[in-house]
């Protein structure tokens, strides 16, 4: 098990996820293969420890510390963006970071069973759908609220997954950002 003043040093004595200096205590990650602890602040551990408490801007210093090469942090950080991602910003940084194998599973195993969403984003021949995916539009789109039209075989490049509705996928047309209807796309 590492030290709290080894925790210290690896610190620079700031926490670990948001860089605050004060209140800062040793906080063992859980459903750790082996004893993994990192040092952060009282604010972040409350929120982690207590759902109903977290402030979603608090957590926007996950853009930085995502990129730890430590993994317990790459783990908190992990399943808290997984927490907040309705908040729509923290699936864009999830869409980026990248986790290896085993740091994944780890990151995974934290999050009960109950809490992973089960929704599935099919195109219109029933393929599964992925955040990153390219796909094409099957029939031209008027977009709501703009008198753009998305012609029909416009591809669409690292569409984004909508985690509470199974038929809506974000992406760019034209330089801007819509919302697209399952049934209209093709998988590329």
């Amino acid at each position: 098990m590492i030290s709290e003043k080894e925790l210290q040093q690896r610190s620079d004595n700031k926490c670990e996820l948001c860089g605050n200096e004060e209140n800062l205590v040793v906080f063992e990650v859980p459903d750790s293969p082996t004893e993994t602890s990192i040092l952060i602040c009282e604010t972040c551990k409350e929120q982690i420890e207590n759902p109903e408490k977290v402030d979603p801007n608090h957590w926007r210093c996950l853009n930085d510390s995502m990129w730890s090469t430590v993994p317990a942090v790459q783990v908190v950080a992990w399943r808290m963006l997984n927490r907040l991602k309705a908040e729509g910003w923290p699936q864009d940084l999830l869409d980026m970071m990248y986790l290896d194998d085993d740091t994944t599973a780890w990151a995974k195993a934290g999050i009960a069973e109950s809490n992973v969403e089960k929704i599935t984003h099919r195109d219109s021949n029933g393929v599964i759908l992925e955040a990153g995916d390219s796909v094409v539009l099957i029939k031209d789109l008027k977009v709501k609220g703009s008198s753009m039209v998305a012609k029909q075989g416009t591809a669409v490049r690292r569409i984004s997954l909508d985690h509470e509705n199974e038929k809506y996928i974000e992406g760019k047309v034209d330089g801007q950002q819509i919302v697209i209807i399952t049934d209209f796309v093709k998988k590329i």
